[in-house]
């Protein structure tokens, strides 16, 4: 850690200060804006000729939720090795403060970009779901919940999480046709697999049942033999039967679920062994990567719709239309 720290900070340190892209850290409220004309600068960067499909032009929030997780990493780390964390802990508490510009006036979930060309983007895409699933959350108890709330009932299905809502005028069900019209889809509607993780992931938190977390990654398993023999598609089509699309092995879809599911899986060993000893199932005593968060919400009332089927066998969930 040592060794790597100075490169570290280094990164935190342009980013802040500004970089190419329009890169840079808004003074006002500790936020990253980022893009420009033209250019598909965040993970969703279909480009038909010298159309930008999800331009997302301003201060996306998935990136936030990640500068904000990286500033408080830094601190830590800077702790760790008895150097002075201050600097990152003022930068976090600024980022934290300005996350809330997020939270949509209807309660229903994070806006998807601030501060564009056009304004702020109130879309529902499942960007807002790393502000729940990361180690440390610029968002409160009850905010994190109502995210995997909204996300759960609007976005989920048992492959992915739709990357746009479904009553969106611009909602694209299937991926399919030819190269246009496959990336005039690609991020307005299909699941992408490699969400899943973190959408299990951010459920954990709010509710701390690995179990009940653990179960959405089972249709995955059952996929393994659907597309890429032993591995994960890209991408499904958002509505039923969610035919896999896109490249039949997508590095990023088999990583993150692989992560989330080491995590559930070693919480819920833990939990149960934990259970064994104190007598209950609700022990205290049960891990959490983030105990602050436990309580949050109930486990049951955000696990709905394709959530609640997911914890059958994939074929089974795919026939049932979720």
């Amino acid at each position: 850690m040592r060794r790597h720290f100075p490169a570290l900070s280094d990164i935190i340190e342009h980013y802040a200060r500004g970089t190419r892209h329009g890169i840079s850290s808004d003074p006002k409220d500790g936020l990253l804006h980022a893009g420009e004309p033209g250019v598909q600068l965040t993970w969703m960067d279909a480009k038909v000729g010298g159309w930008v499909v999800t331009p997302r032009i301003g201060k996306p929030v998935e990136v936030n939720a990640l500068w904000y997780n990286a500033l408080r990493a830094m601190a830590e780390f800077a702790e760790a090795l008895e150097l002075d964390s201050e600097p990152y802990r003022v930068r976090a508490e600024r980022v934290r403060a300005g996350f809330k510009r997020y939270l949509c006036p209807n309660g229903e979930g994070l806006a998807d970009v601030l501060d564009g060309p056009h304004g702020d983007d109130l879309s529902l895409r499942p960007n807002q779901i790393l502000a729940v699933s990361l180690a440390h959350s610029p968002l409160g108890l009850d905010e994190q919940a109502a995210v995997v709330r909204t996300v759960g009932e609007r976005l989920l299905t048992s492959y992915g999480l739709r990357t746009l809502d479904p009553a969106h005028t611009d909602y694209r069900a299937r991926y399919e046709g030819g190269v246009v019209e496959r990336d005039s889809a690609y991020h307005q509607g299909p699941a992408w697999a490699w969400l899943l993780g973190h959408y299990a992931m951010a459920l954990y938190r709010v509710s701390g049942d690995a179990q009940v977390a653990l179960s959405l990654l089972q249709p995955l398993r059952d996929h393994l033999c659907d597309a890429g023999l032993g591995t994960i598609s890209e991408l499904f089509d958002a509505d039923p039967p969610h035919t896999p699309r896109g490249t039949p092995s997508q590095a990023w879809s088999v990583a993150c679920t692989l992560h989330a599911w080491c995590q559930l899986e070693q919480a819920r060993r833990m939990q149960a062994k934990s259970s064994v000893g104190a007598g209950s199932v609700g022990s205290s005593h049960a891990p959490d990567p983030r105990p602050s968060r436990r309580g949050a919400g109930d486990g049951i009332v955000v696990v709905t719709g394709a959530a609640a089927s997911s914890t059958g066998a994939g074929r089974r969930v795919r026939e049932d239309g979720r």
